[in-house]
């Protein structure tokens, strides 16, 4: 396989799934000439035109129910958010139309839209544009909600969600894109399932559950890890919802221990909710608490220090691993 970037794996998905099916189109602000903010649609306007490939205002509002209102009439868009933390604007389509029409209508209807949103911190983008709505946005019946690491998964799971008759908020880190990986060749068909999680590394001392960029984190944690000793199994969700609790509970009774590693807030965030399913579920198999790595509870500072002292880091995942997990034998 070849390797290319994040962004580049988006971008093939899209142009796939244009080609293969004239019912798809995006829309967003800046897609067309400019590319998107990151570059994503970068020369899609070239090949579809005006038509499939749609500048609009700034107004969230009017972006998500113009694409909900063209999936109802038998589109599939694809809706670019510049960033998540706009689509609080949308929210009101997105949670009140989009999420359930098709159950206030007995299912006469579908809603196949994608909501693409990047997110996240550690760009220095300050307070209001550097959060992730995940939980809020995974809470609400109806939504389906990915959140892929890789460009393997990027594109295999937005090629999935465009397929979907289900709308899907698929959430993309904005510090992933230029981060490379190996894709199958471009025309080489492949999907990733929206409902399945997938062990990125494997291990037998504690399940680290993690997913979209502390995915990263938690695998170079895993690496320094095992030069102690211990083997720590990356478990990256990919779904927040629906959420894969099989494989989690799979590898709760391999290692018994967990660690939740999330760049969001702690409090009611999706990591509690995640943890909370595991003493549901797998109680019984847990051998010490369950340890959770988030960032700090402050809304994102500005200054770049500051900002990085906020965020999550691969020592935080560390020090919490090693808090719930005994030292091997002749460790010092």
């Amino acid at each position: 396989m070849r390797v290319i970037t994040f962004r580049d794996a988006l971008r093939e998905a899209i142009r796939e799934e244009m080609r293969r099916d004239e019912r798809v189109y995006i829309l967003g602000e800046d897609i067309a000439g400019y590319g998107g903010t990151y570059s994503v649609t970068k020369g899609l306007f070239e090949e579809f035109g005006e038509k499939r490939v749609r500048d609009t205002p700034l107004a969230e509002e009017v972006i998500a129910g113009t694409a909900i209102g063209s999936a109802l009439v038998g589109l599939r868009p694809i809706c670019e958010i510049m960033t998540m933390n706009f689509s609080l604007l949308a929210s009101d389509q997105i949670i009140n139309s989009a999420a359930k029409f098709q159950y206030m209508f007995a299912g006469q209807t579908r809603i196949p839209v994608v909501f693409r949103m990047p997110g996240g911190g550690g760009a220095q983008r300050g307070a209001q544009h550097s959060q992730f709505f995940e939980t809020l946005f995974g809470h609400i019946p109806g939504l389906k909600v990915v959140m892929p690491a890789t460009p393997y998964d990027a594109k295999g799971m937005l090629k999935s969600a465009i397929r979907d008759d289900d709308p899907v908020v698929f959430v993309e880190h904005e510090l992933l894109y230029s981060v490379k990986g190996e894709v199958p060749d471009e025309g080489e068909e492949y999907t990733v399932p929206l409902n399945r999680g997938e062990i990125k590394r494997e291990g037998r001392d504690v399940t680290i559950i993690t997913f979209s960029r502390m995915v990263h984190i938690s695998l170079q944690a895993a690496e320094e890890l095992a030069k102690e000793g211990i083997e720590a199994e990356v478990l990256d969700l990919r779904s927040i919802r629906p959420i894969d609790l099989d494989l989690i509970i799979e590898s709760v009774k391999k290692t018994n221990r967990v660690v939740i590693a999330e760049e969001g807030w702690k409090y009611y965030g999706t990591g509690q909710g995640i943890a909370a399913l595991v003493y549901e579920h797998a109680f019984d198999y847990l051998d010490a608490p369950i340890g959770h790595v988030t960032g700090k509870d402050v809304p994102m500072p500005y200054s770049k220090p500051l900002e990085q002292a906020a965020l999550p880091t691969r020592a935080d995942v560390i020090a919490v691993v090693k808090a719930i997990t005994p030292a091997p034998a002749g460790a010092r």
